[in-house]
């Protein structure tokens, strides 16, 4: 606690401090920026000398105007209290990077991180000391827009990558807040802002794990989220924002509100007023009110009617004002903020090598019967909207443009060194419906044998408020897909999409199948790679995909059923948990991907067959590279607690590993697997082990049957 900080509370008034504890959108306080107002929060009611007082701002663009925001603030603070920046750095600042689910796919710790680092360098020099990233919400239903801000649907990995971004952004520079705390991944109905309704013990389990990964390495600040969740908005959770977060998990930075949540909880009907909002809020420690202004309104009259003590104001305002002093606000108040070194940073070769290696290693190859690799001398034209779309940055993109990006025609020009034929064929929107162009199409290809379809959804149709009922590549679309198959071409569909996306409709009629998701802008440069050959497709998928839209939610560390289908055929669907019209298992499980090689795996052993507590075993399986190329796979360690006091998910992904082998080359790939690894929540409530007979699996994804029996002794 700095003497300045101490001497700044104490001579603040009540209302003074509770501007501090309020953040709003640049423009309410600076009408020249450029910044748009999103969300619901706009008509806040501030006094010219609250705008004056106020202690943070979101959404504005580069450190030209960070600066003036800065400058015409400092003016009219009695205190001279800077403002610190905060902006939805997700994927990149002006260099943008794949959506997180794509770098989810990559099972890379070390390139997520990277990727973070460049983001923060960006983002320093554009005025930003605080992103509101990572996003570590566990994501199980592929119609909610927000999932491609995750990194899937296993707690395990969400944590690994979680803490990899954290690492990123502090040695770029940058503060980073982790969200949406808590469970808001499991929106009912894949519905935007719905209720969420989740058990404690898979609350502890599966959803708050990789928020404490987080805040044990380091996130500056939590944000709570939206939700309801268990029929108490998030920021009424004592027992989750003070009991878990602040005393068990002992973290002692800031807890922000989401986007005008604490008002929000009136709508919700919880409370009646914003008072109300006000007094429950700042008890439970919510250090910062985003775009509302219960606070500015209401904390001075709660702490004369002694509902709130000052001292409980006074320590969220020491938590504010040492995140702006570790940003090196009260120091140098532009943070850093340099346009000329932003000009030479932004977009550079170096930042763009990272993207398209980032991009490279988050594509995903879910089915390739020979094409790929392309020939660079084999003729193939292009069709589909997104052959020549340079809009495939993905929702929150922050300050990147499409102009600056590469389309996938674009790349393959400059990697090939000629023209290539293009045809549109349709739109791309997810409501498009005029199939009329696809004869036109038909014909400018009609010389090419082989066709590159890149197709999918927009960058607008996934994100937050972009929820989906129905995840099916649209219909003009799939009739393009279909219409060049029946004309005799070899068809590869590139798939761009923020989101897993129902493929089954185009999957018999497509030779070749890469999921590029939005790739950022290296897209272009970074298909034409792996169409090429160039660089061989090592992604894995992070999230499950559906056969259909009516089997989401779909994650594979499900439970079992008192009647499971077994064979999973629709031969076998009479009372057992089945549906009739199609199989229960995604047509591409968590942990799915090819490469331009061939694998086998087998041979599962243990060190031992037995385990005591607190001991450890090897597991070891043997791998073969037994195409003609060299490749990487990742082998993936699952387990299965058999019999337990709680049922247990029928997989738990426990830890992975990439192995590169050149082509007839094979090696024994060893894991290391402790009794900690076997612990859950039992039915009393305690974290622990309890002896028993496991199966241990070893494979290429989370579908594998490759196991060996494992017994627990206590």
């Amino acid at each position: 606690m700095t003497e300045r900080i101490e001497k700044l509370i104490e001579e603040m008034s009540l209302e003074e401090k509770a501007r501090q504890l309020t953040q709003v959108n640049a423009k309410i306080v600076y009408t020249a920026t450029t910044a748009a107002i999103t969300g619901t929060g706009g008509a806040m009611g501030l006094s010219e000398e609250d705008k004056a007082g106020i202690g943070s701002v979101l959404n504005f663009s580069g450190a030209d105007e960070e600066k003036a925001v800065q400058d015409d603030h400092l003016s009219k603070d009695p205190h001279k209290i800077p403002l610190i920046f905060m902006q939805d750095v997700i994927h990149g600042c002006h260099t943008i990077f794949p959506v997180p689910l794509a770098l989810g796919c990559s099972f890379d710790e070390a390139l997520a991180e990277e990727c973070a680092e460049m983001s923060a360098v960006e983002s320093r020099l554009n005025g930003v000391q605080l992103t509101f990233s990572p996003m570590v919400d566990l994501v199980r239903d592929a119609r909610w827009g927000r999932v491609m801000e995750s990194t899937g649907e296993d707690p395990y990995l969400n944590g690994l990558m979680g803490k990899a971004f954290v690492r990123g952004y502090h040695k770029g520079g940058m503060l980073c807040c982790v969200k949406h705390f808590a469970a808001y991944g499991t929106a009912e109905a894949g519905r935007e802002y719905n209720t969420t309704d989740v058990s404690e013990r898979n609350l502890k389990e599966y959803f708050l794990p990789a928020y404490r990964a987080c805040v044990d390495e380091g996130a500056d600040a939590v944000m709570s989220s939206f939700n309801l969740l268990n029929g108490v908005p998030m920021n009424g959770h004592k027992d989750l924002l003070v009991d878990t977060l602040r005393k068990e998990w002992g973290f002692d930075g800031v807890l922000i509100s989401d986007y005008a949540a604490v008002k929000e909880m009136i709508a919700h009907g919880y409370l009646e007023t914003m008072k109300e909002c006000a007094d429950i809020a700042i008890n439970n420690e919510l250090d910062m009110e985003m775009m509302s202004s219960a606070y500015v309104r209401h904390l001075p009259e709660l702490v004369k009617e002694g509902k709130v003590s000052e001292e409980r104001i006074n320590e969220s305002l020491r938590r504010v004002f040492e995140m702006k002093e570790k940003a090196g606000l009260f120091d140098s108040p532009y943070g850093g903020a340099d346009l000329e070194k932003a000009k030479e940073v932004n977009l550079s070769p170096a930042h763009r090598a990272i993207a398209r290696k980032a991009a490279v290693r988050s594509a995903v190859l879910l089915k390739n019967d020979g094409v790929l690799p392309l020939s660079e001398k084999q003729p193939f034209a292009l069709a589909g909207p997104f052959a020549e779309e340079k809009n495939i940055l993905g929702s929150w993109a922050c300050h990147g443009r499409p102009e600056e990006a590469v389309s996938v025609k674009e790349g393959l020009e400059a990697a090939l060194g000629r023209k290539l034929v293009s045809a549109k064929g349709c739109e791309g929107g997810i409501l498009a419906t005029d199939e009329s162009v696809i004869p036109a199409a038909l014909k400018a290809v009609k010389e090419f044998k082989t066709v590159v379809a890149c197709i999918g959804e927009p960058s607008e149709s996934s994100g937050e408020g972009a929820s989906r009922a129905d995840i099916r590549i649209p219909a003009p679309q799939a009739a393009l897909i279909k219409a060049l198959k029946k004309a005799g071409h070899t068809v590869a569909a590139v798939v761009f999409g923020g989101r897993p996306q129902v493929l089954s409709e185009i999957e018999p009629y497509c030779d070749a199948i890469l999921y590029a998701w939005q790739p950022g802008t290296e897209g272009g440069n970074a298909i034409a790679d792996l169409l090429l050959g160039k660089e061989e497709p090592t992604a894995r998928l992070a999230m499950s995909f559906p056969r259909t839209t009516g089997q989401c939610p779909i994650y594979y560390n499900c439970f079992n059923t008192n009647r499971p289908r077994i064979p999973d055929t629709l031969e076998n669907s009479n009372y057992v948990s089945s549906y009739r019209d199609t199989l229960n298992a995604p047509l591409y499980p968590f942990g799915y991907g090819l490469g331009y090689t061939d694998w086998e795996i087998g041979g599962v052993r243990l060190s031992s067959e037995k385990i005591v507590e607190g001991g450890r075993v090897t597991v070891s399986a043997r791998l073969k590279n037994t195409g003609k190329r060299a490749g990487s796979a990742l082998v993936q360690l699952y387990i299965r607690d058999r019999f337990a006091s709680v049922v247990r998910p029928l997989k738990e992904l426990k830890g992975f590993e990439r192995v590169s082998l050149a082509a007839g080359e094979e090696r024994e790939v060893c894991f290391d697997l402790t009794e900690e690894m076997l612990r859950f929540y039992t039915a009393t409530g305690e974290f622990a082990s309890e002896a028993g007979k496991f199966d241990v699996f070893v494979g290429l994804d989370s579908s594998t049957s490759l196991s060996a029996e494992l017994t627990l002794v206590k």
